[in-house]
């Protein structure tokens, strides 16, 4: 009966996470075009790539558990929109590139946490391929927070 009851809930908090890759995907176009410094533009370009991966793995973990309703993912919309507003009120290019990757970072920091969660949901489940999957998106979600912090440091030095 518990393992139903897993089972479901990661069907949900996968649906969630798919929600989320949609709202990411939107955002990321939108947020390269504000992007200035070259560096997070190309940062950025590879995240976008990174996404992708995250969503075709996100698509194979569904087919396997079940897709599970359909859901929105408030936590990504919300983070977009605070996004959203720090790119608005900037008044120069450097704040709104930091900007851009603080809000960013938020973001790495939910994927770190659901894709992690769903790593060890699907490894007590017996789903070791997904497991697996969740693992190296938790791994690449770190990596990439990791260039961010690396790349606000150097944005912050030539200021």
């Amino acid at each position: 009966m518990i393992q139903d009851n897993l089972k479901q809930l990661v069907a949900q908090g996968l649906a969630a996470m798919k929600a989320g890759s949609e709202v990411a995907a939107k955002v990321t176009a939108e947020i390269g075009g504000d992007a200035k410094h070259p560096s997070l533009k190309a940062a950025l370009e590879e995240g976008n790539s990174t996404s992708k991966q995250w969503s075709e793995r996100l698509d194979r973990a569904r087919q396997q558990v079940g897709q599970g309703d359909e859901q929105n993912n408030p936590i990504l919309e919300a983070l977009y929109e605070v996004s959203r507003r720090i790119r608005q009120k900037a008044t120069d290019d450097t704040s709104r590139d930091l900007g851009i990757i603080a809000s960013g970072q938020l973001a790495l920091h939910y994927w770190t946490a659901a894709f992690g969660t769903m790593a060890s949901y699907t490894g007590k489940l017996g789903l070791d391929d997904i497991a697996r999957d969740m693992k190296a998106c938790t791994d690449e979600a770190k990596q990439a927070d990791e260039k961010m912090t690396g790349l606000a440091e150097q944005i912050l030095s030539q200021g």
